[in-house]
C-alpha cells in the first residue's frame, strides 16, 4: 500500500558510507567524493575502488584517501569487472546505510540527510531514491531544499507495478540502501552484468519497503559515450535495443524468485516484455526506421514471450503496418493517431513516475 506523508528534518546522526567505483574516471573522481561528503547531519566515509585504471586514477585516488581520513581505496592489481568491483566495496560498507556512486556522477547536497530522514523515520523501508538530472559536462545548478513530502510504497506493491510495466525507474546514483537489508538480500549477481542495478531492487523491494522522495533531485546522471551503459552494453545504439530488452527481462524473471508468487510475475514480465517489442516493430514503421531498427529481432523477442502476440492489439496493429508498408503507415492518419495516443500514455507514466516515484 501506497502512502503519503509531510516529511521531517532529520533528528538522528546516522552513519553512510559511498561507494566509488572508478574505472579510467580519475578526472571525475574529486567531484564525485567532495558530492558524497558534502551532507549536513549523516557521518559520511567513501570507499574508492579502482578497478586497475591504466589512466593513473588510482594516483588521484591515493591522493584524495591521504588528504581525508574518511575517504580509503580499495586498489585492485588486476581489472575484475564493474559488478566485482561494486561488490569489493560494497561488502566493506560500515555505515548504517550505504550508496553506490559511480565516478562520474554526484550526488546533490544534503540528498543523504533528506533520504535518511526518511529512513531512520521509517526502518521498515530498505530503499530510498528520488529525482535525477542528467547532464553532459557540466552539472546543472540545483537548489538545496527538504522535500515537503514523503512517499512510501509497500515493497511487494512497487516491484508489482514494475513487472507490470517492465521498466527500471532508478537510474542508481540516487538509491540510498539500509545496509542491514543489503547484507540480507546479498550483493549484486554477477549473471547480470547489464541490470544488475534493477535486480537488486527487486530483490529488496521483496524484504522491504520502498520510500520515494518527490520534488528535489537527489542525484546528477552522467550520460556520456564512455559511460558503461553505453561503452559497454550500447543501450544507446539500435543493436543495443534487442539487447537491453532481454537483460531486463532476464533480471525481473530471476528476481521473481524472491517473491511468492513467482510464477505469476514471471508471466506478467513476459507479456510486458512481448508488448514493448512489439510496439517498438510498429513504431519502426510509423518513424520510419524500418531500415535502422531490428524489426524482424524485435518480432521474433515479442514471440518468444508470448507465442500468442500476434492476436493481442499490439500484434495486429504491427501486421496492418507491415502489410502496408513504411511509406504508406507514415501517412496513415489512424496510424499515427495510435503512435500519439501511447507517446501520451509514456508521458502519463513519466510524470507519474516524477509524482511518486513509480508509473502509473
Amino acid at each position: 500500500m501506497m502512502q503519503r506523508e509531510p516529511s521531517e528534518a532529520l533528528r538522528t546522526r546516522p552513519t553512510a558510507t559511498v561507494v566509488i567505483p572508478c574505472y579510467n574516471y580519475g578526472h571525475f573522481l574529486p567531484a564525485s567524493v567532495a558530492s558524497a561528503l558534502d551532507q549536513e547531519g549523516v557521518d559520511v566515509d567513501v570507499v574508492i575502488v579502482d578497478d586497475a585504471s591504466p589512466d593513473g586514477s588510482v594516483e588521484v585516488a591515493r591522493a584524495l584517501a591521504a588528504a581525508d581520513p574518511r575517504i580509503s581505496l580499495i586498489a585492485h592489481e588486476t581489472n575484475k569487472g564493474h559488478i566485482l568491483t561494486y561488490n569489493d566495496g560494497l561488502a566493506t560498507a560500515t555505515g548504517d546505510y550505504v550508496v553506490l556512486l559511480s565516478a562520474d556522477d554526484l550526488l546533490t547536497k544534503d540528498a543523504l540527510s533528506r533520504a535518511l530522514a526518511l529512513m531512520e523515520r521509517h526502518p521498515e523501508v530498505g530503499l530510498v531514491y528520488g529525482p535525477v538530472v542528467i547532464f553532459d559536462e557540466v552539472p546543472p545548478a540545483e537548489k538545496s531544499a527538504p522535500s515537503e513530502e514523503w512517499v512510501v510504497w509497500g515493497g511487494r506493491e512497487w516491484a508489482d507495478r514494475l513487472f507490470r510495466y517492465g521498466v527500471n525507474v532508478i537510474k542508481s546514483p540516487e538509491a540510498v540502501v539500509r545496509t542491514s537489508v543489503l547484507r540480507q538480500v546479498g550483493l549484486y549477481d554477477p549473471e547480470h552484468p547489464h541490470a544488475g542495478d534493477l535486480q537488486m531492487w527487486l530483490r529488496i523491494a521483496a524484504v522491504s519497503d520502498v520510500g520515494y522522495l518527490p520534488g528535489v533531485v537527489q542525484a546528477c546522471y552522467r550520460q556520456h559515450t564512455q559511460n558503461m551503459h553505453s561503452a559497454v552494453f550500447g543501450t544507446d545504439q539500435v543493436r543495443g535495443m534487442v539487447t537491453d530488452l532481454q537483460h531486463r527481462l532476464d533480471a525481473f524473471t530471476t528476481a521473481a524468485s524472491s517473491f511468492g508468487e513467482a510464477e505469476r510475475l514471471a508471466t506478467q514480465i513476459r507479456l510486458t516484455s512481448a508488448r514493448e517489442a512489439i510496439d517498438l516493430a510498429s513504431r519502426a514503421y510509423v518513424w520510419g526506421f524500418t531500415e535502422t531498427w531490428p524489426v524482424d529481432e524485435f518480432v521474433e523477442f515479442a514471440r518468444q514471450q508470448d507465442p500468442a502476440v500476434d492476436e493481442t492489439t499490439a500484434g495486429r496493429a504491427f501486421r496492418r503496418r507491415r502489410t502496408v508498408g513504411p511509406r504508406l503507415s507514415r501517412r496513415n492518419p489512424l496510424f499515427v493517431l495510435r503512435e500519439r495516443r501511447l507517446t501520451g500514455a509514456r508521458r502519463a507514466a513519466e510524470e507519474h513516475v516524477v509524482a511518486l516515484g513509480l508509473p502509473g
